[in-house]
Formats: C-alpha cells, sequence, structure tokens
C-alpha cells in the first residue's frame, strides 16, 4: 500500500501541532502527526484537523509541516577526506 501511494506522488508528511489546553488555556501543548500524505494540498492533514476542530477541546495555535519523497532518485556526494586507521 504505501508503495503505491509513493508512485502517485505521496510523501510521508510530519506536522507539529501546538495547541491550547482546555483547562489552562495560556499554556501551549504539542502534539506531533504523521501519515503519508499528498503535497502542497494536505488532504489527510486537513481532514484530521479538521476533526480535531469539530471534536476535540483544545483550540489549535499554530500547525507547522514537514515533508520528504521515499522515492527519489539516487544521489552521489564526494568525500571530503580520506583518513587512514592503523
Amino acid at each position: 500500500m504505501t508503495l503505491r501511494l509513493q508512485l502517485r506522488d505521496y510523501r510521508l508528511t510530519t506536522a507539529e501541532i501546538l495547541y491550547c489546553l482546555p483547562d489552562h488555556p495560556a499554556l501551549l501543548q504539542s502534539y506531533v502527526w504523521q501519515d503519508m500524505d499528498l503535497a502542497p494540498s494536505y488532504p489527510q492533514l486537513r481532514r484530521f484537523l479538521d476533526f480535531w476542530s469539530r471534536t476535540l477541546e483544545g483550540r489549535l495555535h499554530s500547525v507547522r509541516v514537514a515533508s520528504q519523497t521515499l522515492i527519489a532518485p539516487p544521489s552521489v556526494t564526494c568525500a571530503r577526506a580520506c583518513l587512514t586507521l592503523h
């Protein structure tokens, strides 16, 4: 399933969600969400955030998103140093 999604340009997406605690609105708590999602629209993440807003009491403060393709062309880098160990 994951390979099929990757071939359709889905990528591993991580979101750090900061939200206000219901009992202490001045305090922020962090929640990390991770799933395969389609950039740049992120439909899975949007669905989750809509669920959060409708269902959970903690008001969203901010969401920071990062994504990385898991299938990519190979890359070659040259070594900067050659060390000998006796």
